[in-house]
Order: structure tokens, then sequence, then C-alpha cells
């Protein structure tokens, strides 16, 4: 499978969002298309995020998105790129897709000058968990990750 990783944009608006709906469905949401269309409009409109999307040569068909937010580190004093979301159409997983989404999401870092990459994943993805961890992501330990809904 040749797979290309292109930044999104509004042109592929109609792919992101119909992946960004099945990755929605994958964490136990209702489907929503036409709500994740309209959040991820609003994303590329206010440059709020940055998105790869991994297509064949011609770009007719999407096989993955992945979509980083900014944040920042006072401690360092260096922006971070949060991994939010990342995923794969069942079809075309495990044939390289989600490394190839990762790697460019490690240029991206790399060319801002970015500490690195932060993601988290359920306690059950063990498969994403392998994933991550074959790419030299770090689980860390001793820290407390805290929610506050309001």
């Amino acid at each position: 499978m040749e797979v290309e990783v292109i930044k999104g944009s509004e042109e592929q608006i109609d792919q992101i969002s119909d992946l960004f709906n099945q990755y929605r469905i994958f964490y136990e949401q209702q489907s929503d298309l036409e709500g994740a269309t309209a959040f991820i409009d609003e994303r590329l409109k206010n440059k709020d995020s940055v998105i790869f999307l991994a297509v064949n040569k011609d770009r007719t068909e999407a096989y993955g998105f992945t979509q980083l937010y900014p944040s920042y580190s006072s401690v360092s004093m260096r922006k971070i790129w949060v991994l939010n979301d990342l995923y794969v159409t069942k079809a075309s997983r495990r044939k390289g897709v989600a490394q190839a989404l990762i790697a460019k999401a490690n240029t991206l870092a790399c060319e801002t000058g970015a500490k690195g990459l932060a993601l988290e994943t359920g306690e059950n993805n063990i498969h994403a968990q392998k994933l991550y961890e074959s790419l030299g992501f770090e689980k860390e330990q001793g820290i407390y990750h805290y929610f506050l809904t309001v």
C-alpha cells in the first residue's frame, strides 16, 4: 500500500470529517457527520490545529488522519504538540499508515523546535500502546492526569 501524508486543508474537509466521525464512533460516541464537519471546518479556518491526512497517490482515498494541537511547557519554556487524534480505517490498519502519520507529526515537532509530542490513549487500547512504545514513546510514571468537567 502506497501512502502519502499531506497537510489537511479545507480542500479535504469531506475526507477528514468522515474519518473524524469514524474516530469518534470508535470512542463510543454517536455518529454526527454534520457536527464533525463543523468541528473540523472551525479548526482549519481558525488554524487551531494541524491535521495530517494519509491518502493514496491520487488523493482519492483517505486511509487515516492525525490532529495535533499546540501546547506549551512552562518549565522547559518550549512548545509541545499534543497528538490528540489518530485514526486509521479498519481496512488500512497494520499497513504502516499510523507510523507514517506519526512520522509526519514528529517532523512537525522537529521543524517547530518543539520539546516533543504528547498523547494519551485508553487503558484498553493495547494495539495503540504497542505501536506508540515501538516508536519510542514512553509511558509517563509518577504523574496523575486530572480533568474538571465544567
